[in-house]
């Protein structure tokens, strides 16, 4: 097979930054890993010639040692993610130590104290499930309300990557609270870790063809690359496997090693004992389905169909991650760009073959350059491909054309299209709480519903009854579960991720503060003049690695510091711009100085339909941070009487009374009583 020969493993490329020379576990000397599998060539040229080995091969170390992270050591001599967490679960104290901590994470777990209380650490761990396509059955949703309540802090967490997370638990509840999950076809096994995390799809349950095949192909790459080993087993359900039945296709896939890309007769045959160098995170989607926010991923999967809809292959983008460290310029979020396509019987090998090249290559001495993303940057995308295409076996075919990307949120009411329905909610940062939390329980309960959890942290009841829409749209509302049409724009596409006080990396605050910096942004579009129906996505993180994807949002806020926040403009509703850092340590009370020039002049300078995002790209930052600087005020100041809703100015100024005790305008507290008396009397007769 043809293949240009890849340069030096340590070469870095032409780039603006220049990041350190890779050293992954094939020029890391690491011996050994298994049983050997050979080497195979994969170019050559005139004066030498190239190989590429699978890390089972051992390699003899050349005469500079290279450094592994600390991390890496732990994996190495945990036996396959045992050792020593399966001591330190046995041990009276409260929490277990640094080695055990970095294990259980790749059983699904992180340990955690309450940075709110002083004094004494109080222990506690938050466990985070895997649900592919973010698919929950009537019975797991249940017997994960029933624990959060149990063992936990009383509510639910839904995540950015369409899994739950459950805060609070103690050690000596870990082992039931495991159990539990997965005695009820639940897991947890992967879900953090150095593997691949949960795999992305449109939640929307809709029979279409090519939803359908979408998420079997994303439930069958999680399949693939779930950890065989059996040590979450062992740990948690005293070695009893509880497994529903795996495609052939998947069972076939994982023992080919016609391409050097197994660990022969070992536990773990795609991982090894090292497993990969950093997280890795997949998505799959449809066409124009952006709801998945596909190219922050590093490895973006596209299903491709005939003009008939039968599902022919797929569009791969690689190279996506969010992450990146303040103040340090080589590292950086990144947007995935084209790998090629496969037809659709490819599609596992592709994906393993990528993964593998990560595997061999991907850093493991400095864990702030580990993921893929920087393998690729560093190498660039035409020897990435060569070397993909050496495990793959086969040339990649050209990309196929693609229509423009939508954000979809998949909320409101919609026919499945088998008969049935599905209702999208919008749940603020996914947190289900309080009298939500209990409404949504005897919904699902009495009409034995199953639910699934989007990327933007919000919940779908799929399976509706025509019958039973009326009663369930009567009983959200009495939760404050509104409609689409009832919630503030803003809201809708808004994410945060949890930050304090149980995020050991967070900086500031971010779920916890995001409710009142969305109620001074609706302020502020008030004060200038934008209109109700207008909108921006906001996105805040309490830190810099991005969980809440925020270098994707038309304004995002990035914790860093104490009340403190980096402000990131320029990218698009769509999801596919990479936003650009404006400004750094801007205090959270200052954000009106910032927010007010902003907002005023996208209203009055902006082009027939230009969203805020390319507004900000358009204008350009020196030019933005100029306005900043010289804002005054509104040019024509904006009437605090709008006569569209108060009748008189004596309703107005009772309504900004009651308003100004919630920190709220007259316009917010009018609109919410609207929504709110609308939703409560509303029939629920026009799907949406």
């Amino acid at each position: 097979m043809a293949a240009s020969t890849p340069e030096a493993i340590g070469t870095v490329v032409d780039l603006k930054i220049r990041i350190p020379g890779f050293q992954g576990l094939r020029s890391s000397g690491l011996v050994p890993f298994g049983r050997a599998v050979g080497t195979f060539l994969i170019g050559r040229s005139a004066r030498s010639s190239s190989f590429i080995s699978a890390v089972s091969t051992p390699i003899k170390p050349d005469s500079t040692e290279v450094k592994r992270s600390k991390v890496e050591l732990f994996k190495e001599q945990s036996n396959f993610l045992r050792f020593p967490l399966n001591e330190e679960l046995l041990s009276e104290a409260p929490n277990i130590n640094e080695a055990a901590t970095q294990l259980i994470k790749f059983h699904g777990s992180y340990q955690q104290t309450n940075r709110d209380e002083r004094g004494a650490k109080s222990y506690q761990f938050m466990l985070r499930t895997k649900n592919p396509c973010g698919k929950v059955t009537n019975k797991l949703y249940l017997v994960m309300d029933d624990l959060a309540d149990e063992f936990g802090i009383g509510t639910l967490r839904l995540t950015t990557r369409q899994t739950f997370q459950l805060h609070g638990i103690l050690k000596k509840n870990l082992q039931t609270v495991m159990a539990t999950i997965i005695k009820n076809m639940g897991s947890t096994l992967g879900a953090c870790g150095d593997l691949n995390r949960n795999v992305l799809a449109p939640a929307a349950p809709y029979a279409k063809k090519e939803y359908v095949f979408a998420q079997e192909t994303a439930e069958n790459i999680a399949a693939l690359l779930t950890p065989q080993s059996g040590a979450y087993y062992d740990l948690w359900v005293n070695g009893e496997k509880i497994l529903s039945a795996e495609a052939p296709e998947v069972v076939k896939v994982r023992k080919d090693n016609s391409h050097g890309t197994n660990f022969i007769d070992s536990p773990e045959p795609i991982y090894g004992t090292q497993f990969l160098p950093r997280k890795f995170k997949i998505a799959v989607t449809v066409p124009t389905d952006n709801s998945v926010d596909i190219l922050t991923n590093d490895i973006g999967v596209v299903l491709v169909s005939a003009d008939d809809g039968e599902p022919q292959g797929f569009n791969i983008y690689v190279g996506g991650g969010m992450g990146r460290t303040h103040r340090v310029e080589t590292t950086f979020p990144r947007l995935g760009e084209p790998l090629g396509y496969v037809p659709k019987e490819d599609i596992l090998y592709a994906i393993k073959a990528i993964v593998v090249t990560q595997r061999e290559n991907g850093r493991r001495d400095d864990r702030k350059y580990s993921r893929m993303k920087y393998l690729i940057s560093a190498w660039g995308i035409e020897k990435f491909r060569s070397v993909v295409e050496q495990y793959y076996g086969k040339k990649f075919e050209a990309f196929r054309e693609l229509p423009e990307w939508e954000f979809k949120s998949h909320l409101g009411w919609h026919e499945q299209g088998d008969g049935a329905m599905f209702c999208g909610l919008h749940i603020d940062s996914g947190r289900i709480a309080g009298k939500m939390k209990e409404t949504l329980r005897e919904i699902i309960e009495k009409y034995n519903l199953n639910v699934r959890i989007t990327p933007n942290q919000n919940l779908i009841l799929c399976d509706i009854r025509r019958s039973w829409r009326h009663p369930i749209t009567t009983a959200l509302a009495q939760a404050g579960l509104l409609l689409p049409r009832y919630v503030d724009p803003l809201n809708i596409t808004a994410m945060a991720c949890p930050a304090l006080p149980l995020c050991p990396l967070a900086i500031t605050e971010a779920e916890r503060g995001i409710p009142e910096i969305l109620k001074r942004v609706r302020a502020v579009f008030d004060k200038v003049g934008l209109k109700y129906n207008e909108s921006v996505v906001i996105r805040v993180t309490g830190c810099p690695n991005g969980c809440a994807r925020p270098y994707m949002a038309e304004l995002g806020l990035v914790g860093d510091g104490p009340n403190s926040y980096q402000i990131w403009l320029g990218g698009a509703a769509n999801q596919t711009t990479l936003a650009k850092s404006f400004m750094d340590k801007l205090k959270v009370h200052d954000l009106e100085k910032i927010l007010e020039p902003l907002f005023y002049h996208w209203k009055t300078k902006r082009q027939r339909g230009e969203s805020f995002g390319n507004f900000t790209t358009r204008i350009g930052f020196e030019k933005l941070k100029e306005l900043v600087e010289k804002w005054e005020g509104p040019v024509e100041p904006v009437s605090r009487f709008n006569l569209k809703i108060f009748a008189d100015r004596q309703t107005f100024e009772a309504v900004a009374e009651l308003a100004k005790r919630q920190n709220k305008s007259a316009h917010q507290l009018a609109m919410e009583v609207i929504r709110d008396y609308v939703a409560s009397q509303g029939k629920g007769s026009k799907v949406e």
